[in-house]
């Protein structure tokens, strides 16, 4: 998959949420403001 662009529409996709449940973007779209943060593993460089 290609990183997407600034401004353009995150894929749909499907994570685990610190709770267990499973969550998917389409759940919040128009509904919520989606702010997307990813970040490196933890305790690595970067």
């Amino acid at each position: 998959m290609d990183r997407p662009a600034i401004g353009e529409l995150a894929p749909d996709f499907k994570a685990e949420a610190t709770n267990g449940e499973v969550i998917s973007i389409k759940d919040f779209i128009g509904k919520e403001n989606i702010v997307l943060f990813f970040y490196p593993k933890d305790n690595t460089p970067g």
